[in-house]
């Protein structure tokens, strides 16, 4: 592997250091060094099972250069039967197997509809057995950090195994990736909370947008106090807006660290200071003085 010079943007860097990955970090390197992506396993000297995770983690942070979509197909949704169902349970020993599990998840016996919304997982949707358990453990896990003491709905489960669908996640690398990626993004969400003293309660949709816009930018925790802090100061309290405005505007100039921030308003200060006039200047303004 030939050593390139290659330019990294700060929001991607951002990504990179909070997934924690090592192997994603490296063949995101190899990548942005315009080396060929399909010789990245061998270069890198990855195992397949390394590649593949380094590479679900790298989609699901949105910096592969490749997209893994699944597009669902148009059309109306199959509507199975009773029979179709009786029917996977008498030949399907890994569908058997599957709600199985998923009973012992969810600690209750399904009834025939539920069955019907499983078989649609693995016929309609194409999902492996294992990928679906991973998604039942789940939407349980966020359904219990949101505050819920009970089990989500088959039909909660069966949105975001559409939405799974939809992001191409159909293997345990993309599963976990996705997984990883969401709790980093839910534990950086509550550190920005805390710096903006939302205690309590859970943001808004709204809310979570704007933080989630930030953290895509790049920033880090200290720019967002700062800017935080700027924002009470002109305004007298958290308006969300306004505090927006200043992370657009830093992003814009391409300051997203504290260190940038106020070496660009020094710099900003210094070109609204008035100019010092140079001698030459000085000896023509005594020349006017002393024509008038």
């Amino acid at each position: 592997m030939t050593a390139t010079a290659c330019n990294i943007d700060s929001a991607s860097v951002q990504k990179l250091l909070a997934a924690g990955n090592g192997d994603a970090a490296l063949l995101y390197l190899y990548i942005k060094s315009d080396n060929d992506p399909a010789k990245a396993e061998q270069a890198l000297r990855f195992t397949a099972g390394r590649y593949q995770c380094a590479a679900a983690t790298l989609r699901q942070l949105g910096l592969w250069v490749e997209e893994k979509t699944r597009f669902i197909p148009t059309g109306e949704r199959p509507q199975y039967s009773e029979r179709d169902v009786q029917s996977a349970i008498r030949s399907d020993d890994e569908f058997t197997s599957l709600y199985g599990e998923i009973q012992r998840l969810m600690g209750r016996t399904l009834n025939t509809e539920e069955l019907k919304i499983i078989l649609g997982f693995v016929r309609y949707l194409g999902l492996p057995a294992d990928v679906v358990c991973v998604l039942v453990c789940y939407c349980k896990d966020r359904a219990r950090q949101r505050g819920s003491l009970r089990n989500p709905s088959l039909r909660t489960i069966e949105k975001e195994a559409y939405a799974w669908a939809e992001r191409g996640i159909d293997t345990m690398e993309e599963a976990a990736a996705f997984i990883q990626n969401q709790n980093q993004r839910s534990s950086r969400q509550r550190e920005v909370m805390n710096i903006l003293q939302i205690r309590g309660r859970e943001l808004t949709a709204g809310e979570s947008r704007y933080v989630q816009s930030w953290l895509d930018m790049g920033f880090d925790n200290e720019s967002i106090a700062l800017a935080y802090e700027r924002t009470c100061l002109n305004t007298g309290g958290l308006n969300w807006p306004y505090l927006n405005k200043i992370m657009i505007r830093w992003n814009e100039a391409g300051l997203h660290t504290v260190e940038q921030i106020r070496a660009g308003d020094t710099k900003k200060g210094r070109s609204n200071a008035p100019r010092q006039l140079d001698a030459d200047e000085l000896a023509a303004i005594e020349r006017l003085m002393l024509e008038g």
